[in-house]
């Protein structure tokens, strides 16, 4: 199932004629990312990790599989795009903490995060189908929390910013505060490694610091 409903974010002049791009993401981090890329591209919302049945049990591949799903399912319906999807979950002691259900739940797992190291995984995808080309990877970063009382774990649920992301946490803004020490990609834990998509763009001759100094030039 997808949600038709299309959101364009409109770059500094790129000239996408060979190349339409789709993110097939509701993600507002994930959409904010690539427009600081000045990439052109359109939002079409796929469905596909809702029904995950059985996925492997390695964390970077469980991202990759979902991630791919997702695209593919796009990739499918508009076979000439470049597809664009990204999964992310947060690891602790081999537990794997996904978006909250509620709030007792976000305290659960800031409580359980408080003080330890972390890992958290984006898988990325890019499938252009019509070429039959897909890409796919996976990045890790490793985070650390300070210590947290329980009256800022309250406080910082009461913010509802941990209520949508994965961990509980969103490190890209008030969650900032929980963070002690990070090891890797900072963008990767906001959602989307963006060091390892521009790589995996080039494969499909995407040159995103082309695109932005042409994109400077214009502007």
């Amino acid at each position: 199932m997808v949600d038709d409903s299309r959101v364009h974010a409109y770059s500094r002049g790129m000239d996408l004629s060979t190349h339409r791009l789709i993110l097939a993401s509701a993600s507002p981090r994930r959409r904010e990312l690539l427009r600081m890329l000045g990439l052109d591209f359109e939002i079409l919302v796929s469905n596909a990790e809702e029904s995950k049945g059985e996925l492997p049990d390695s964390p970077g591949e469980q991202v990759m599989e979902l991630a791919a799903r997702k695209a593919g399912e796009i990739a499918g319906l508009h076979p000439d795009a470049l597809v664009i999807a990204a999964d992310t979950i947060v690891v602790a002691e081999k537990q794997i903490l996904g978006k909250p259900g509620d709030e007792e739940d976000a305290r659960r797992m800031l409580s359980f995060l408080s003080g330890r190291w972390h890992e958290v995984y984006t898988g990325v995808a890019l499938v252009k189908a019509a070429e039959k080309k897909r890409l796919v990877d996976y990045e890790r970063t490793r985070v650390k929390f300070r210590p947290l009382s329980r009256e800022e774990i309250d406080r910082y649920i009461r913010s509802g910013e941990p209520m949508d992301k994965a961990g509980a946490y969103g490190i890209q803004g008030l969650g900032a505060v929980l963070v002690e020490r990070i090891e890797g990609c900072y963008f990767n834990v906001v959602g989307l490694p963006l060091t390892k998509l521009t790589l995996m763009l080039k494969e499909f001759d995407v040159e995103v610091l082309e695109v932005s100094s042409n994109a400077q030039k214009g502007h």
